[in-house]
């Protein structure tokens, strides 16, 4: 199945045997695969982060601020379908014809968003953007088995991970240079020309489709439509200042994700592993937490529009200010290896807390009008460095549950309902966060008024989601306890 030979085994070492050289990520072959993988996530990521530093700019050229989370929300849920048919477009078409379509839907939002007359425009890009994005997102993993030999599987996993780190450096400066000097469409344009030179880098050096790809991969489309459909649901009725229309669409998107679970129980074609929609399996909590987790990070999406209109702060500053979580992240995610001990509760149940006391500091301080008064800025960052640091140190114990919890048959399942699990409740979260804005009066009355109430009530609302994961986290903590050795364990 792999187009590239695995390394050989080093031959036994008697008289005269020639040892395999070990395989190195970085040089030949190798190292333009590595680029690749990497490249293509970074293009993903750096869009993200650039797209929350420019929407501030769109929306004052474009209008459309009650849409503001949808450009958020769409690319989402397009990254979401996109990977769910990745392994199926991956076995048609092979790594050079899979990363060939990724690149070119991928480039075609990118140049619909750069032209866009209007939000609904814009939104249009943003949806094709986020196909080819999650694309690329997905592929990285999926092709680094098809290219790589076994032994550096595990290292280009790290880079890959690693480069949303990268981007979180790139994509604010981008965005928000481009933003500073009244271009956002520039910061657009400004990737087409690394779009099109990643596509002839894929047509011209990935290797092609496999004789024998193995069975049909089936997928779950009647999931993955109810899954697109309730995050959909609940962004447009938060077009809406009506609250019974807003608490009407929040019991539909409830009633389909609980729809999703039944099928899922009978459904030959699963998004997840068996116990995952259910509480009392500790599967089931563990997704709960995650999602939770999730949902608490999604106000983060209107931060730099806040940041501007209450506390003075360029379009560069904000995006950089704002993407703190993610560094917050990326940092506890690396003290996570140092601290855990046993099965790691006590990192996630720290993180949970952690989570909440970041968003207590920014209920106190975002909506307050500081004109970048510098108390309030630090208390800013360090709230919003807070919550990324509390996610990023219990993430890694998450996932451990994950794939400690799910059916030792359903390892593959559970891996990619990592990635669904996590996209749909930043979706979700970013719907349900753009309802409670515009009920606050983001849009209607607008400007420093309206981002004062949508900043308050932001900031309070995401507070439900930790305090509800915490009773989660105890339960669970006390079950691992009663189980006594059957996670594995590090010290």
């Amino acid at each position: 199945m792999t187009d590239i030979p695995a390394a050989t085994a080093a031959t036994s070492p008697g008289r005269g045997a020639k040892t395999e050289p070990e395989p190195r990520l970085f040089s030949g072959r190798n190292g333009l695969f590595a680029a690749m993988l990497a490249g293509g996530v970074v293009l993903h990521a750096i869009n993200i982060f650039m797209g929350g530093t420019v929407m501030p700019s769109v929306v004052k050229d474009i209008g459309g601020l009650d849409a503001y989370a949808w450009a958020t929300t769409l690319f989402v849920v397009a990254s979401i379908l996109a990977a769910a048919v990745t392994a199926r477009v991956l076995r048609a078409l092979g790594p050079r014809g899979a990363y060939l379509v990724a690149a070119l839907a991928f480039g075609a939002g990118t140049l619909v968003a750069s032209l866009a007359p209007s939000m609904t425009v814009l939104l249009v890009g943003r949806t094709i953007q986020g196909f080819g994005g999650g694309f690329l997102y997905a592929l990285a993993y999926a092709v680094t088995r098809r290219v790589l030999p076994p032994a550096l599987w595990g290292r280009a996993i790290g880079l890959i991970s690693s480069t949303f780190g990268v981007a979180t450096l790139i994509g604010p400066a981008v965005g928000g240079v481009f933003a500073q000097y009244h271009a956002w469409r520039a910061a657009f344009w400004s990737l087409l020309p690394f779009v099109v030179l990643f596509a002839i880098v894929a047509v011209t050096k990935l290797p092609g489709k496999a004789a024998n790809e193995g069975s049909e991969i089936r997928i779950a489309w009647l999931q993955l439509a109810l899954l697109a459909a309730a995050v959909l649901v609940v962004s447009a009725v938060s077009l809406t200042p009506d609250l019974l229309l807003n608490a009407a669409g929040l019991a539909i998107a409830l009633l389909m994700t609980g729809w999703i679970g039944r099928i899922e129980r009978r459904a030959d074609a699963r998004l997840l592993p068996k116990g995952a929609f259910s509480l009392a399996s500790p599967l089931g909590a563990t997704y709960l937490i995650i999602v939770l987790l999730m949902m608490a990070m999604q106000p983060d999406t209107f931060v730099p529009y806040l940041l501007q209109t209450l506390h003075g702060q360029s379009p560069l500053i904000a995006g950089y200010l704002a993407a703190l979580i993610a560094i917050g992240w990326t940092v506890g995610t690396m003290a996570s290896v140092r601290w855990r001990r046993g099965d790691g509760s006590g990192l996630i149940l720290t993180g949970l807390f952690l989570v909440l006391g970041g968003i207590v500091l920014l209920t106190i301080f975002l909506p307050v009008q500081s004109d970048g008064a510098l108390p309030v800025v630090i208390a800013l960052c360090a709230s919003l460095t807070l919550m990324g640091f509390g996610i990023g140190i219990s993430w890694p114990s998450l996932v451990t549950r994950v794939y400690h919890y799910a059916p030792p048959d359903e390892q593959e399942l559970a891996s990619g309902g990592m990635t669904t699990v996590q996209l749909f409740a930043s979706a979700l979260g970013t719907a349900a966060a753009g309802m409670v804005a515009n009920l606050a009066g983001f849009a209607d009355p607008g400007g420093v008024t309206g981002a004062s109430r949508a900043a308050i009530a932001l900031a309070a609302t995401s507070t439900i989601w930790p305090l509800l994961a915490i009773p989660l986290a105890i339960r669970m903590a006390r079950a691992s306890r009663r189980e006594a050795g059957d996670m594995p364990r590090e010290g």
